[in-house]
């Protein structure tokens, strides 16, 4: 299987740097390449339009923010040069700066960021702005984003929403995107490449590359592209960093990029959903098999072992961010103590075969992951192997997005998650987001959790919303209701060129899109 994706990819690879515009020994000034080759994966089958999602995880690339995170999160100004939201958190008044021209020369209003606002709340894309009531341009460089209720996380909207022209916003725009942003899209060719060339409009610091080709490779084509010299960074898992490659460096960045077993909440009585999806699991609905398995699970081993020390165990969805709550974690690596509590609730092996049971059910389930994903492979199979002596079978499956998406609330799944936006804890843990799309598909449902996630994201106060957001990890942390079994945070690794400064790397969400482009237009070749 490895040694034909190899072989697609190398021939995708070769296809897309013949059809480059340019190539790297392209030189500006007689030593400096022109051109960037990227391997980095992430391409948008659905386009390039920041009002159906793009740009949520990194930056839009061809769009402006109102507002952009550095590589210190913090958040700063973009286009915006000032925002000031009412005591009552219903309105955000954005001033827009005056220099900003769209690529086809055309000024940025207040007017296309208000049409922007409005149109993603209309299309129900992922970047969620439902709480918008309406958005206003009040003169040409202030507008006014009315909300319905507060929402504490909104600024997280005008961090990710790229500003889209109005008057160049239509049907095509997804495949042919007019924005104010650092790169104008060339060509193109799906499945195989992108090329993008440098906006000399863009008001803010100027890409040190004229293009940047990136290629859409697989795993091992990426890395056979790098060891190569074909690409100047490739974005590779942590199972093929490994090892010196000439004239590369590696490079790993830290993210809160996380892996977890969503365990279903429900007893199976047999349920469906609309669409008949089942719905249940006499396993995972016991709370004390959820925490049994939390305590079992030797995280530092599955960094070790299957992240190859790329990594950090996880202890929750949102570790390390501000409103993380260390206290919600429970020591792990404790087979014995998950032993004790199984037995306590009535899971013991009567038959001598290794597996508990209770009541005539087995302490067994399937764990679901994409089929083709070899870190998620990994991770399942070493926790069927970390729980076999604790009286739990786990049986790891590859499958299909379909098929997972079809018994997600029936059996448990291995998910990826990773956000700077504490809105992910309430998409994953909210009964008001249980089955949609993918959010909470546990169907996870506790009164306090929700009450504690609804007066977050009503707060006007930061540190009001923070003391909700922790609150509502000590009721669904792996001590309480154990809702999920978080097990790693990735670190994203990268081989890149040794004479390409990537400068100060933010701490990346989940691998969708480009994080690591967040700050390319600050790259510079050293040599």
């Amino acid at each position: 299987m490895r040694e034909s994706t190899w072989q697609g990819g190398a021939v995708v690879l070769a296809a897309a740097l013949a059809a480059s515009a340019c190539s790297g020994a392209d030189r500006s000034d007689g030593g400096t390449p022109t051109e960037l080759r990227l391997a980095i994966g992430g391409e948008s089958e659905e386009g390039y339009d920041p009002t159906l999602g793009w740009g949520r995880y990194g930056s839009p690339l061809f769009q402006s923010t109102l507002l952009a995170r550095d590589a210190d999160l913090n958040v700063v100004n973009d286009l915006a040069t000032r925002h000031e939201v009412s005591p009552d958190g219903l309105v955000w008044t954005v001033d827009v700066r005056a220099d900003a021209k769209f690529s086809d020369g055309e000024p940025v209003t207040a007017r296309d960021v208000a049409y922007t606002f409005t149109t993603a709340a209309k299309s129900g894309g992922v970047t969620d702005v439902t709480v918008l009531r309406e958005a206003v341009a009040v003169d040409e460089d202030t507008v006014e984003l009315r909300l319905t209720k507060p929402q504490s996380t909104f600024v997280n909207r005008l961090v990710s929403l790229g500003i889209v022209p109005e008057h160049a916003h239509g049907p095509d725009y997804a495949r042919e995107p007019v924005g104010s942003g650092p790169f104008v899209l060339e060509q193109w060719d799906e499945g195989q490449q992108l090329i993008v060339r440098r906006n000399d409009a863009y008001y803010g610091a100027k890409p040190a590359f004229e293009r940047v080709v990136f290629v859409f490779t697989g795993e091992d084509a990426s890395l056979a592209a790098a060891r190569s010299g074909q690409v100047d960074v490739a974005a590779l898992p942590s199972s093929l960093a490994v090892g010196e490659m000439p004239g590369m460096r590696l490079t790993r960045v830290e993210s809160v990029d996380n892996r977890g077993i969503m365990f279903p909440f429900l007893p199976d009585e047999g349920r469906t959903t609309a669409e008949g999806r089942p719905i249940g699991n006499d396993v995972t609905s016991d709370q004390a098999v959820r925490r049994a398995v939390n305590a079992a699970l030797d995280r530092q081993a599955l960094v070790d072992g299957v992240l190859n020390g790329f990594g950090r165990p996880a202890t929750g969805p949102v570790d390390g961010l501000p409103w993380y709550e260390p206290s919600a974690a429970v020591q792990d690596k404790d087979p014995e103590g998950a032993k004790r509590a199984l037995e306590a609730a009535g899971w013991v092996d009567t038959d001598g075969d290794g597996v508990r049971e209770k009541a005539g059910v087995e302490a067994e389930f399937p764990l679901l992951y994409p089929a083709g994903d070899s870190l998620r492979q990994g991770l399942a199979l070493a926790v069927a192997d970390m729980l076999e002596p604790v009286g739990v079978a786990v049986t790891a499956k590859g499958e299909s997005w379909d098929v997972i998406r079809n018994r997600m609330h029936a059996d448990p799944v291995l998910f990826g998650w990773g956000s700077h936006d504490p809105t992910e804890m309430v998409n994953l843990y909210s009964s008001a987001q249980a089955g949609v799309e993918l959010w909470n598909p546990g169907l996870y449902r506790d009164d306090t959790v929700d009450a504690e996630l609804t007066a977050g994201l009503a707060a006007t106060d930061p540190e009001q919303a923070t003391a909700h957001w922790k609150a509502a990890q000590r009721e669904f942390g792996p001590g309480a209701d154990a809702a999920w079994a978080w097990l790693v945070n990735l670190d994203h690794t990268y081989y890149a060129d040794a004479c390409l400064d990537l400068g100060k790397l933010q701490v990346e969400p989940h691998g969708h899109g480009w994080p690591i482009t967040q700050g390319i237009a600050g790259w510079r070749w050293t040599c």
